[in-house]
């Protein structure tokens, strides 16, 4: 392992244009747990499956039950930037790395300082009323014990993508922008099954595609470097 993390190092020192590409993986790491894992959401049991509960219709039909598992399983507490979320914001300011593409919704790149994050499936630390389209506070709107409500009287929402709906255009034209442009592209903590998010990487053109993540992709074959292990871990290393 450690002529790998070696090997990164050297890569990264010799990059001026690298555009980082995670998963559900770089914050679990942070105690947010993933959604496929043996111990994640999605083996779980609720009244509803919580791929039906996070589907779109079933937001519009059921708020109620909606709130429930999003107060009970999304909303974050005490939860802090892990050493992956740190790194990527030095390498940020070092004006090595110029884009975070995630396809997490829990904001802790930004709060680790990363400024140019393009979040694939939208954030939970954004809502909007689903009637007048004004945004709501995320504050309140996590405190509230049941539906929150805007002023106008119409359900307010987080700013996410659920399923049955489709990723912003223009963030998929900004991500495919910096990976088709990106020198050097790290991939971590994403098992690369989630399309049409996955596929974003075959835009990469460049000969360092690194891969970081505890179990094998579905690209593994077109990588140059692949770590097997916790992204945290590694970039702890570097």
């Amino acid at each position: 392992m450690r002529a790998e993390i070696e090997q990164l190092r050297e890569m990264i020192e010799n990059s001026d244009n690298i555009v980082f590409f995670g998963g559900a993986g770089v914050s679990t790491e942070s105690g947010i747990p993933d959604f496929r894992s043996v111990d994640g959401l999605y083996n779980q049991k609720y009244k509803y499956p919580p791929e039906q509960i996070l589907s779109g219709s079933f937001f519009k039909n059921n708020p109620e039950e909606f709130y429930k598992f999003y107060h009970d399983k999304l909303v974050l507490h005490d939860v802090m930037p892990n050493k992956a979320h740190l790194k990527l914001a030095e390498l940020e300011d070092q004006g090595k790395l110029k884009a975070v593409i995630t396809q997490n919704i829990d904001g802790l790149h930004q709060a680790a300082g990363s400024k140019n994050v393009l979040e694939l499936h939208g954030t939970i630390q954004r809502f909007y009323c689903t009637s007048c389209g004004k945004e709501a506070s995320a504050t309140d709107a996590n405190a509230c014990n049941g539906v929150p409500h805007c002023t106008c009287g119409g359900i307010v929402r987080p700013d996410v993508v659920l399923y049955e709906e489709q990723l912003n255009d223009s963030v998929i034209a900004e991500a495919v922008r910096y990976i088709s442009g990106a020198e050097m592209l790290i991939v971590g903590g994403t098992s690369l099954n989630v399309y049409p998010a996955a596929g974003l990487i075959r835009y990469y053109k460049g000969k360092k595609l690194v891969l970081i993540n505890k179990d094998s992709t579905p690209y593994d074959a077109y990588a140059n470097l692949i770590i097997n292990d916790k992204i945290g871990g590694v970039f702890s290393q570097i």
